[in-house]
């Protein structure tokens, strides 16, 4: 372990440019703390949130330490032997990027909170199972889950304007008012429209024409090297995950006919179970099980894409209603539970029924039950009916 080689690139990494726009999570962080991880999907900001906290802690470069785990120089690396080589010289803050790359993480993570007075900052695939792989890390480090740009996000980024996020309560309750007032800044179907095309993941901004070859590339990267390292997936199965996307692309949202998804994979049942949730995992997919009162009743989950810009990328032909819901399983899905519901789509936090549709959708499928119709293709809601694009302003 060259500790020279590591700062030389990690200065290197220091003086890039990183964008002005922070995420949400960003503000949420409480970066006092010693030991912070930082989970997500590929692809959504993880590393731009490590550089932009590293500059602005003003810290000289010689007392910040940025290893990014799938770099050449880091293979075969112990992380703890970094750590101690780069305290005793003075190491105030190490940056720790990719961190499901490295090899027995959560012991040297655990040793290294231990031993050094070090502030240490990680990042890693949503995939990432911090609890199980070591009970006594998760007690000492404080773990956040960066999710896919939100609406309000890619309004901000679109339009360099400021937008309030919202509490679903406040949505359910003022959302006449909540949208009067967001129509004074932009046409919310308009701005809803193109974030259903591209305004998931924060690399749109470099370059409109290569966005859907790099989130060809991240969805191939999670497959072939994330999952594949994290559980130790046969790799000549890979292809059979890929499978799965393809199928539940074109697919309409309804329960998954299990049968037909596992001759179409060639895999058993139990199998296909273990491809899904490490999918889901993975921030590849939704699984969306039965809710309150369906526990009981044996039906298959409800499966879809993780967001919308999936659709375009891997679909001829998307199924305008599966986009529909991976927008609102995706969005309303980061801060509440959301499961399927006989009489709607969707039951939220158990108690919450919700209906999702297009502009003409009425709430005849709720049966009479207090419950909410969530309309694609219109402006401002009334009642019980409203917008779709208002649900991506909760983060």
């Amino acid at each position: 372990m060259n500790l020279a080689t590591l700062q030389k690139i990690s200065v290197q990494i220091l003086a890039k440019e990183t964008p002005e726009y922070r995420r949400y999570l960003y503000e949420k962080i409480d970066f006092g703390s010693k030991l912070i991880g930082i989970k997500g999907a590929r692809g959504t900001g993880k590393s731009t949130l490590l550089l932009q906290y590293a500059k602005s802690t003003n810290l000289p470069s010689s007392k910040i330490l940025y290893l990014s785990c799938d770099h050449p120089a880091m293979s075969g690396v112990s992380l703890y032997e970094v750590a101690e080589s780069f305290y005793t010289r003075g190491g105030k803050l190490l940056i720790i990027d990719e961190i499901h790359k490295s090899t027995n993480f959560s012991t040297q993570l655990k040793a290294i909170y231990d031993v050094f007075d070090l502030q240490v900052i990680f990042s890693g695939s949503s995939a990432l199972q911090i609890e199980h792989a070591s009970a006594d890390l998760s007690r000492r480090a404080v773990i956040h889950t960066l999710g896919v740009l939100s609406l309000r996000e890619f309004c901000e980024l679109e339009t360099k304007q400021n937008f309030k996020s919202y509490s679903l309560d406040e949505i359910l309750t003022k959302h006449e008012d909540i949208a009067a007032s967001i129509m004074k800044q932009i046409r919310p179907l308009e701005q809803f429209n193109n974030y259903l095309e591209y305004g998931c993941y924060p690399f749109y901004k470099e370059s409109l024409i290569d966005y859907p070859s790099k989130l060809l590339e991240v969805i191939n990267v999670t497959i072939d090297s994330d999952l594949c390292g994290i559980y130790n997936i046969d790799p000549s199965k890979l292809d059979k995950l890929k499978k799965i996307i393809y199928m539940l692309c074109s697919s309409k949202p309804y329960e998954i006919n299990i049968s037909k998804l596992s001759a179409a994979v060639g895999a058993s049942w139990p199998t296909l179970q273990k491809y899904l949730e490490r999918m889901d995992a993975g921030g590849l997919i939704h699984i969306v099980r039965g809710g309150v009162g369906m526990r009981a009743v044996n039906k298959p989950d409800k499966l879809l894409l993780d967001n919308p810009n999936l659709f375009t990328v891997l679909c001829v032909n998307s199924d305008i209603g599966a986009k529909r819901e991976s927008f609102f399983v995706s969005l309303v899905g980061y801060r509440h539970q959301v499961h399927y519901h006989d009489r709607g789509d969707f039951i939220v936090d158990d108690k919450l029924v919700f209906e999702v549709g297009g502009a003409s959708k009425d709430d005849s499928q709720l049966q009479s039950q207090k419950g909410f119709v969530v309309a694609d293709d219109i402006e401002v809601g009334f009642g019980n009916k409203i917008p779709l694009w208002l649900m991506g302003f909760l983060y």
